[in-house]
């Protein structure tokens, strides 16, 4: 009879896709990824209009649970960081292009439209982007 169990265990185990494994060790790349880009060409960079105005800066990248980048937290208004407003825009909205052997950064937005947008908060407690209510 435990017999008879353990093997309708492991045929349902079977069906459903379900494998018992030992983990694999994840391997080191031999290459940079083809186009990859560092964190650091988006992160902390300023973002400009087609007319190069500046929009704001980017002060968090945005990566859902599969890795993927999603969205960028920009910081926009104020002076020096008072009276700044972080509103959240998709990544994809944000094209970067070199200028001067630099990246650069843009997007067809104004500054006084992402005012506009709603605002999002830093909750520490959750390391989460929240709605800031204000």
């Amino acid at each position: 009879m435990k017999m008879r169990t353990l093997t309708t265990s492991l045929l349902l185990a079977a069906t459903l896709g379900i494998a018992i494994a030992n983990p694999v060790n994840a391997l080191p790349v031999s290459s940079v990824p083809a186009g990859a880009v560092t964190v650091t060409d988006w992160y902390k960079q300023n973002v400009y209009t087609p007319q190069n105005d500046k929009i704001g800066d980017i002060k968090d990248v945005l990566v859902d649970k599969s890795g993927k980048v999603q969205g960028l937290v920009v910081a926009v208004g104020g002076f020096l960081g008072a009276g700044e407003k972080d509103v959240i825009v998709p990544f994809s909205e944000v094209k970067a292009t070199m200028k001067d052997d630099k990246w650069y950064l843009t997007m067809n937005s104004s500054k006084d439209d992402l005012k506009k947008a709603k605002g999002f908060k830093y909750d520490s407690k959750t390391t989460t982007w929240v709605a800031d209510n204000k």
